[in-house]
This record gives C-alpha cells, structure tokens and sequence, in this order.
C-alpha cells in the first residue's frame, strides 16, 4: 500500500464529508474519485495529503512514498521566472547536482592534480548519469510541448500568463517529478482536446498511481482501472472503469433501494408492536426491548433521496428555413495572427455541429461570428425565420445582479410556470432555497450556470454555446447532453467535453490554415477517420522513404489533399468506372480479400484490448492481488494478452498497408 484511509471520519464545519471510510491505493491503481458537486471529492484528497486531520481514524502512507498533489489553490504561486525553469524546479536534485559539476570543474581547472577532487567529479558525473540528468531540459521541453505550450512559450515569464496556462505549467512540474502516487483535481479543466490527448497518453505509461477528480466521463473512461465513489457519506468503491461503475451502481442502487424498503416494513411493524403493548404491564418489558433494538439499528438510507432526476426539455418556437448561416470569404486576424482567411461554411436546419480544435485556433471567435458580435471582414448571412440564442462567458455581465435567481429566469421570456423553472434550475445545481439567492453573491461559476440556463429555456431554434459544460457536475452534463440530443433546432457549440461532445454532435468543425473544415459524421467517426488518415500518412511516407523520394516533390506536381468523409459516404462512381477508368477486377477481389481480413483483425485487436483491460482490473482487484496463486495465474494471462495484442497489431499494420497500397493502384 502506498496511501490510504482506515476507518476514517472527517467532518467540515456542521457536516459529516465521509464516516468511517476505509480506502487504500495501491501501486498501479488508476482511480477514478468521484461523487456529485458538494460530496467533498477535493477535501478528501486534502485528507490523503494531511492538509485536513480526520475526527476518527488515521490516514496511512509509506515510509518512502511521494506524492504529487495537483489542486486549483496552486494558482496563488506567482514568480517572474520562465515556464521552464518553473518546470525544471521539479529535479531539484539534479540541479543541485549541476552546480556542484560546475563547481568542481572550475576547482579541478585551477588544480588538475588534485585526486580527491577528481574523485568527487567523476562520482557526480556518473550520479548525473544514474539520474539521466543530461535529459532534463529535454523531457522538460516536451511535456511542456505535450500540454500546448510553443516554443516561444517557454522563455516567458510564468507570471505572464492566465490561470489556466499556469495550471498547465505546475502539472509539467509535477508530471516531472514522476511521484509514486499523482493527486490530480479536475486536471483536464484548463487543457484543451490535443493536450488532453497527451495528458491521457503519458499517464496511460506511468510508473506510479493516479488518482482523479475529473467530471470528464471519456477521460475517466479511458484512463482509470477503478472507481472510488463518494455516495452518502460512504466510500464505495468498483474495479473498472467509469461504464463498468455506472453498471455496478445501478444493480447496487436497486438493492440498496430494496433493503431500504425491507427494513422500513420491519421498523413499522416493531413500531406498531411497540406502540400497541407499550402500556401494558404483561408486554411492557418487551415492548421496551424491542424499542432499543430499534435505537441500535444502523439505518439504511433512502438512495432516491439524494438526486431527483430531473429532465430538461426544450422548445421550439417557430421553424427557420433550410439555411441559418451562410459564411462567405470571411477574413479575421489579430494582429499578425491570422485566424481566418477566405472561410467558407453553412449551417443548415438540424445541424448540431461542434467546433474543436487547439487553444487559440480561434474557436470562440469563430462562434462569434456566427452569432454577428464579432468584427471581421467578409459576408454573414442570416437565413430565414432565426431565432437565435447565443451563451458565452462575457453574458455574465448581463446579470441583473438585484434579481433572484429564480426572478432572473422569470426575465427570460420563456413563459415556464416557476415549477417548471425550478426544476431547471435543480439540474444546473440550484434547488430548494438557492433559486432565492441574489446574483451579486453568486461565484463565477454560479453566474455562469445562471447564463446558461437562461440561454437554454428560451424557445430559439438555434442555439450557440460557448464551453457549455463547464461548471456543471457529470450528471448535469448528462442530462444536458440528453436534452440537446432530443433538441428540434440547430446547435454549434465550443466544448472540450468528449462525452458532451460524442452525444450531441452529428457535425465536427476544425479551423485547418485559416478554412472551416467540416466533417459530416458524429465525433466518433470523426476520430476513427483522424487515426486512418494518420496510419494512411505514415504508410506514405514509409514507402517514400523506402523508394528514396523522400519528402522532396517536384515544383508542379499537384498536392493531393484528404476530404473529410463521414463512414457512411462513398465516393461517385460513372457507369461502374472509378473516375471513368475500367476497373481492374483481379485487384478489385484481392482488395476486397483484405478489407475483409482488416474487419476481422479490427475486431480482434478491440476483444484482444477489452480482454487485456480486464485482466488489469482483475489484478487491481484485493480479493486477486491477496491471494498469491490467483494473482501469479491472472498475471501470466495479462502477459499472454499483452504479448497477442502485439501480434495483432502488427498483423493489423502489415494488412493496413496492403489495402492502401491496392487503394492507390486501384484509384
């Protein structure tokens, strides 16, 4: 065991966060900590590091175990020293180390002959080598890279930077520091979708263990091998990841539910013998017996009393016509920086189209151009029948802040009845008296929940969002996600949310050299057609290189360029003739031979990595990893897996490159 609970009680201020919570972390867990806004998910990490003492119980750790604890408090840390060197405090040893080098060899320079001197030297230098100190500034650099930083980036004070950037910088820091247990507080709230990516990727390879507060379902998904949930003042925790846990919780609810309702029928019927016999002399005693049996028994509580499951519904007004935007040779450029130049792009009626890319590729001012507040040059036109609505963080602004909650909502327009408004608002975090508290003593994030839910409870029929998700816990993205799904009208939105994004989009925008680019097909799609066209490109350039062209390209020779097309799409074909050449048809079967050998090996690369990801649940599971003989048996298993998912990898790649060399010779 690295860290952990044991028969823990903590309670902040009047109430209890968790009661006699029992938890370890173990080396190469990946946990997921979750639980609904307000469970206390952060405080009790402050726990696991000793920042909060419990009421009851201790808190356990290693006598040589490192932690790494990653919290949104660490934005107080200022300092005029570049991103790098902020970084680079992360090897604090080897640093010391290079000093003492430099020391030496000016020592030894003024007295070579000196043979303890050159002793020391030689024991730092093969020290700095046992540390591999020589890479720092490497391994610095391209996880400072990995998280979006360029490399003008990297000599500029941290103090010029935005909050989100410096959390970025402070998480290089301590991914540098390689910790045997990673503490990370909403890690991807400040990274956009390519350096989640890479955040996902680096601590898919992590020596230590990871634990996560992240309302980040797709990031959870991927990342964690267990699920330690905060759910009635009780540590629940499952052995897979976030699907299997809300399988698992589900059947535990049910049951959970059932014993309730058992035991309430049992407290009623002891209450009635209680209340019946309690008077008389003969019964007395019994009846004074049973009431303490009562007192001591441990109270199964209601699950239904934690969440209503409130739905959000919208609608729709009046219908536009087929085209709502039309954007025609836009240009937008601040400063030197050119965003756009000569954009074309269109969204039709029932579009819901997300809008993704890297920080500062102009998404958010692209969406602002859309909804016409934003200047540019070029040509926006507004189609028929719009009745737009448009969130973004500057509306909060627009706050009445001497209005209620409720009363700003009333101010919408939307005509809702105030039980209507207040279950809205119950799904944006706001119930029972909160819907009476004034906007001027609202957070940021508060006010922000507020905009968006006044954004949504108007009846347009097309709706533009600007990071959407933020502020809201997991289950308010799903129940969100849900009503934009069932929405009538048309959508683009800006988010970094996969999940959000994977279950409202049927469209994917990206701005590639200053154009929209459109993908028509949902985010799934769209990224399975990313990592083909990767595999494709890198084929490509291994046969280039195999056949000595190398990259270089005659002056006019046409460059072919990849057009996005979603699975479903085919390109045309005149009279049976690709581009009206006659088909080859021996080739044409030898393809169709391995596309179908490709299918197959697609789905036993997929069973061959469910069944390796299982297995690393099994070996994370106590009641395995206690037990000697079970643990050596699922461990030789977990190699065979990793080993015949290699086999089948590179079968998969062998076979890839054979399809697109009989594709190439086909077209």
């Amino acid at each position: 065991m690295l860290i952990g609970l044991q028969n823990v009680t903590f309670e902040f201020g009047a109430r209890t966060i968790v009661s006699e919570a029992t938890w370890h972390i173990q080396p190469g867990d990946r946990i997921g900590l979750i639980g609904y806004n307000g469970t206390g998910k952060s405080t009790l990490l402050k726990v696991l590091v000793g920042e909060y003492q419990p009421s009851v119980g201790t808190v356990e750790k290693g006598r040589d175990t490192t932690i790494g604890y990653l919290h949104q408090d660490l934005l107080s840390f200022d300092t005029n020293d570049s991103i790098t060197e902020v970084a680079l405090s992360a090897f604090e040893k080897v640093r010391a180390l290079e000093k003492q080098i430099e020391a030496l060899g000016k020592e030894l320079e003024a007295n070579s002959e000196n043979e303890d001197l050159l002793i020391k030297y030689t024991d730092a230098l093969h020290e700095m080598d046992v540390l591999e100190g020589y890479n720092i500034h490497y391994k610095t650099e391209e996880v400072l890279h990995g998280l979006g930083f360029s490399n003008e980036d990297l000599i500029r004070p941290y103090k010029e930077f935005s909050g989100g950037w410096r959390m970025r910088v402070l998480l290089a820091k301590m991914i540098l520091q390689q910790p045997d247990v990673l503490l990370l507080d909403e890690p991807t709230n400040h990274l956009d979708l390519p350096s989640i990516e890479w955040l996902e990727r680096y601590l898919l390879t992590y020596k230590g263990s990871v634990v996560i507060v992240s309302h980040d379902k797709y990031f959870l998904n991927r990342m964690v091998n267990k699920i330690v949930e905060i759910y009635q003042r009780q540590l629940n925790i499952y052995t897979g990841n976030y699907d299997f846990y809300e399988k698992e919780k589900f059947i535990r609810i049910e049951m959970q539910q059932k014993s309730f309702e058992n035991q309430q029928d049992y407290i009623r019927q002891q209450e009635r013998f209680i209340e019946r016999f309690k008077a008389k002399a003969s019964k007395a005693a019994q009846a004074q017996s049973v009431q303490k049996r009562l007192d001591k028994l441990d109270v199964i509580e209601d699950v239904q009393l934690e969440r209503p499951d409130l739905r959000i519904n919208f609608q729709v007004d009046k219908t536009p016509g087929r085209v709502l935007v039309s954007l025609k040779h836009v240009h937008k450029q601040f400063g030197d920086n050119v965003i756009l130049d000569e954009a074309l792009a269109e969204i039709d009626r029932g579009d819901k189209i997300a809008l993704i890319g890297a920080n500062g590729k102009g998404k958010s001012t692209l969406l602002r151009i859309v909804a016409g507040v934003e200047n540019y040059e070029g040509e926006r036109v507004w189609g028929h029948n719009v009745d737009e609505s448009f969130y973004a963080q500057h509306q909060l602004e627009a706050l009445n802040i001497n209005n209620t909650i409720l009363d700003e909502m009333k101010d919408a327009g939307s005509k809702k009845t105030e039980p209507e408004l207040r279950a809205l608002l119950g799904c944006f975090l706001f119930s029972g008296d909160d819907t009476d508290k004034k906007i001027r003593v609202l957070s940021g994030g508060e006010k922000a929940r507020v905009a968006l839910a006044k954004t949504i409870v108007s009846k347009a029929n097309f709706l533009m969002l600007d990071e959407p998700t933020n502020h809201l816990d997991m289950h308010s993205v799903e129940l969100l996600a849900d009503a934009l799904n069932k929405y009538e009208g048309s959508i683009i939105l800006v988010s970094h949310d996969r999940f959000f994004i994977s279950k409202t989009a049927n469209k994917i925008w990206e701005i590639v050299d200053h154009k929209i680019k459109e993908f028509k097909g949902s985010y799934a799609e769209w990224v399975e057609w990313t990592e083909r066209m990767e595999a494709r490109k890198k084929v490509e350039e291994k046969s280039n290189r195999q056949d000595g062209k190398g990259d270089e390209k005659k002056d006019n020779e046409p460059v072919k360029k990849e057009v996005p097309v979603a699975k479903h799409e085919e390109k045309p074909s005149v009279n049976g003739q690709k581009g009206g050449a006659p088909i080859n048809r021996e080739l044409q079967k030898e393809l169709q031979k391995y596309q179908r050998k490709l299918q197959q090996l697609e789905v036993d690369v997929s069973k061959a990595a469910d069944t390796k990801l299982t297995l690393e649940s099994e070996m994370a599971n106590p009641l395995v990893y206690s037990d000697k003989n079970k643990y050596k048996a699922v461990e030789t298993d977990y190699e065979n897996a990793k080993k015949n998912l290699v086999v089948l990898n590179k079968d998969y790649e062998m076979v890839f490159e054979k399809v697109m060399v009989l594709e190439e010779q086909l077209n």
